[in-house]
């Protein structure tokens, strides 16, 4: 199975010492979004846990104590965008996250690691031209400590459009415009670009739609086959292995305007007040009433990958 930690929150920027206690203890709790009450335990154990899935604006607080991951195999999408803080408030500096992400890739290998540039959108200040040279000089930063990227276009939700107002989509025209530029510059830099749930008109030369955490990208980057048994996918367009997802909505400071996964700042800090780094939750503690259900838990590993799977 894959533990995943990213889809509702950025554990390794605001959480890192709950997560290596966790590790530490040997399990987890995650309580139901949906459904509170139910309460999900995962054992932390290798010989269950095929690979541990990070997803993060800053990976620098995970760093030092990152031995303490030996016995799992982990896989990092790191996020750097070139958005200042009128959108990303409390992200660090671009040029501080390449710094970590490089240092990050040198200790786990540049094939377990993902520059993620997304969400994409246009503004006056945040043009099409912005991107696409923003994007070059990127990458170029970035050359040999990956070998993937993850794009993908802003989806205008609701809390979306409350908390960034102003902002718009991109057309198709815009989307084929910015993703051909970026195709040249996958090409020069080695690049693969996976969309995330995006027009596979737009697949082209270093650009796919297969997803970003699909099957056939963790077995590359694990080095072997996985029996991924069926199972609901997270979007119907998608196709990514996003299942046990560990973190909480509604609990990730970075305050960026265009985030899905928190509802405002209030929310957020009140949360944040709950957290308990001694807790098997992320937020909070284990209530009267609370059901505890063990995850059936079992590892997809099924030999190593042949040179033959790859081409």
């Amino acid at each position: 199975m894959i533990l995943n930690t990213g889809s509702r929150t950025d554990i390794p920027a605001y959480y890192s010492n709950w997560f290596y206690n966790r590790i530490r203890e040997g399990f987890v709790y995650v309580r139901n979004p949906f459904s509170p009450s139910q309460v999900t335990s995962y054992l932390l154990d290798p010989c269950v846990i095929d690979a541990c899935v990070f997803c993060t604006k800053n990976p620098a607080p995970m760093m030092e104590r990152l031995s303490l991951l030996s016995p799992f195999d982990t896989f990092w999408f790191v996020t750097i965008t070139p958005y200042g803080q009128d959108v990303e408030p409390f992200v660090p500096p671009t040029d501080q996250v390449i710094r970590t992400f490089r240092q990050l890739s040198a200790l786990v290998g540049p094939g377990r690691i993902s520059w993620r540039y997304d969400p994409v959108f246009l503004t006056d200040k945040y043009s099409l031209s912005f991107h696409m040279e923003v994007f070059h000089r990127m990458a170029g930063m970035l050359a040999g400590y990956t070998d993937q990227c993850v794009v993908s276009f802003i989806d205008l939700y609701e809390k979306t459009k409350r908390n960034f107002k102003g902002v718009t989509g991109v057309t198709p025209e815009e989307q084929d415009l910015l993703i051909s530029s970026f195709s040249e510059t996958a090409s020069k830099y080695g690049l693969q670009i996976h969309l995330c749930c995006e027009n596979a008109n737009l697949v082209r030369s270093h650009v796919d739609a297969g997803g970003c955490l699909s099957k056939a990208v963790l077995e590359q980057a694990l080095d072997c086959r996985l029996d991924v048994p069926k199972r609901k996918a997270a979007r119907s367009e998608c196709t990514c292995l996003l299942g046990a997802d560990i973190g909480a909505y509604n609990t990730c400071s970075h305050g960026c305007l265009y985030c899905y996964a928190n509802y405002d700042r209030e929310t957020v800090l009140r949360n944040r007040k709950l957290h308990n780094p001694g807790s098997p939750l992320l937020i909070g503690e284990i209530q009267e009433g609370d059901v505890i259900k063990a995850a059936e838990q079992k590892s997809w590993k099924n030999g190593q990958m042949e040179l033959s799977d790859l081409l």
